[in-house]
């Protein structure tokens, strides 16, 4: 039987399925009964650990200015457990590069990596490195402020448009104030070629969640968190007017995975450079006006967006890839719930008793992707400065985190009561969160470190 896909043209293609394991039952039910001794096992780590290499194990690499936006990359991504980041100093490639002189070094790489038994495997000393581990235990920081500047360091690529500002922090501003900018890059005056001096190149990457894959499949019911964050401009209510089985035959800007046509319209409309979109249910490319399947509309900003779309669940729809884990649900309903109660699920997908695999019956899937500022590529450039926007940024400039409440399953093993206290005395750079177990009740800062 076909497959068939989901297209939406102003971001990319769409697919969803399923991998087949094969699993005893008895597995399954060690397994979840696993679940709450697990969970209580996992404690936030934020130690920083300077020429020490995580070496294998890794998931992908990712660019990344420093290992703190490294660590928050980890964090944001569904697997990730701990990391590598390479320096903008590392020289081990060096001798490589004149034997293979096209390949790049991998200064700024930051590895994502993971284990099937949640612990590093290996460590080993390394010049020029530096390891972490994720706070997803730690956090609910999932857009955050990144107020640091690379002077010398270029965010190659995803540039929507460029002006010129008199300097890199008039830039930033700049960068700031426009929804669509996620991170910039600036030339100075003393920059090279002549006609770029000045110029402050504005730069995008999603801040909406894309599933890797959408497709239809029978037996799964999918949808997304009612937390999912959109860019609202304004309390003004948007028209949402769709053009349904019309497609536009143009050059695309993206192409993107879309659920629905509502989800290819948040993506148009959060992209500064899209001006329309169009949804295709088929594999066809977009040939023709008037076309079964299709729907094309327009971004719409300046107005706030319809959110009820994050409320539909779609029958028959699959979201593949980016779990961050499963558990048994009594239906869709209940796991759409759930997902929106956990801060880091995104998206999900319920198996239902129609799957033809009885093994994955009940099985809700929480799901997520990396959605804060991300460039695609970082490089060693003089006489320009990089950035982020501090939109993520309080004006206080007071940067606090608090703990990640526990998982569902560890719900039902303890409960924990956190409330962040004001910080009020001495020097305290961290604040106090209370806790209390059962009649037990303490003090720790938000690093987990105890209060004495």
């Amino acid at each position: 039987m076909q497959k068939q896909l989901f297209h939406c043209s102003c971001a990319s293609r769409i697919c969803i399925g399923f991998q087949t394991e094969k699993m005893e039952t008895h597995l399954i039910l060690v397994g979840l009964l696993s679940l709450c001794s697990l969970s209580l096992s996992q404690v936030c780590n934020t130690q920083l650990l300077e020429n020490v290499d995580f070496p294998g194990t890794d998931i992908k690499f990712e660019y990344s200015p420093d290992v703190d936006h490294c660590q928050q990359l980890c964090t944001q991504h569904p697997s990730c457990l701990f990391f590598t980041f390479v320096h903008p100093d590392w020289t081990r490639d060096l001798s490589f590069l004149v034997k293979r002189p096209n390949n790049l070094c991998r200064h700024f790489y930051c590895y994502l990596k993971t284990t099937t038994s949640g612990n590093v495997a290996v460590q080993k000393p390394l010049e020029g490195v530096t390891s972490g581990f994720s706070l997803k235990a730690c956090t609910l920081e999932l857009q955050p402020c990144l107020p640091k500047v690379y002077p010398d360091v270029d965010f190659l690529g995803a540039d929507y448009t460029a002006l010129f500002t008199a300097d890199y922090e008039e830039c930033q501003r700049a960068c700031t104030q426009d929804p669509g900018c996620q991170f910039f890059t600036f030339a100075h005056e003393d920059f090279g070629t002549e006609n770029i001096r000045f110029k402050c190149f504005l730069k995008y990457s999603p801040s909406i969640p894309v599933p890797p894959i959408v497709e239809r499949r029978t037996g799964v019911v999918s949808g997304f968190s009612q937390n999912v964050h959109l860019p609202q401009q304004s309390t003004t209510a948007c028209e949402g007017k769709l053009f349904p089985s019309i497609s536009v035959p143009q050059s695309n800007l993206k192409t993107l995975p879309g659920v629905c046509p509502d989800h290819c319209r948040a993506l148009c409309s959060a992209h500064p450079a899209c001006t329309f979109f169009s949804f295709d249910r088929t594999r066809d490319k977009m040939e023709t006006i008037a076309k079964e399947g299709s729907t094309t509309g327009f971004p719409e900003r300046f107005c706030q967006l319809d959110e009820n779309w994050l409320k539909v669940a779609h029958d028959g729809v699959d979201l593949r890839g980016s779990d961050i884990r499963f558990e048994l649900m009594d239906d869709a309903d209940s796991c759409q719930r759930n997902c929106t109660e956990d801060p880091l699920c995104q998206f999900y997908t319920y198996v239902t008793e129609a799957f033809h695999n009885r093994d994955y019956w009940r099985r809700c899937y929480f799901k997520r992707t990396i959605t804060m500022s991300a460039p695609p590529k970082i490089t060693k450039l003089e006489k320009v400065t990089s950035g982020f926007q501090l939109r993520s940024c309080v004006e206080t400039q007071d940067y606090t985190h608090s703990l990640h409440p526990p998982s569902r399953p560890l719900l039902h093993c303890l409960s924990i009561v956190e409330e962040t206290v004001a910080q009020t005395i001495g020097e305290r750079r961290y604040p106090l969160v209370n806790h209390r177990i059962g009649e037990k009740e303490w003090q720790r800062d938000s690093r987990g470190e105890e209060d004495t």
